[in-house]
């Protein structure tokens, strides 16, 4: 084995191990970094979406009627109980009521 046999055979492994992390960046990005950001994007259409009258639920659990819709300061009033209303920001409203619970409210 001479000189040239060895440097030419280590080269080759520094280029398999390029190739494998290459691999394993494009299995990352498809099976999780895709996927969320695909997530992130259909909350983000339904918090734009949001309308007078639905009933959704907030990140804290607190479920309720949503009021009032204020674009300008990013908030919602959402009344919980019969005249109990809050204001809480638009991203702290997690879902729709129906997309929780089996069955619809």
């Amino acid at each position: 084995m001479n000189l040239m046999t060895v440097v030419l055979n280590a080269q080759g492994g520094g280029y398999e191990m390029l190739i494998m992390m290459v691999v394993i960046f494009a299995i990352m990005y498809f099976f999780m970094i895709r996927p969320q950001q695909k997530k992130q994007k259909e909350i983000q259409n339904f918090r734009n979406s949001l309308a007078v009258g639905q009933d959704i639920v907030t990140a804290g659990g607190i479920y309720g009627k949503i009021k009032e819709v204020n674009d300008a300061d990013n908030t919602v009033m959402i009344e919980v109980a019969s005249g109990v209303k809050i204001k809480v920001s638009k991203n702290s409203v997690y879902a729709n009521i129906e997309s929780t619970v089996p069955g619809g409210k």
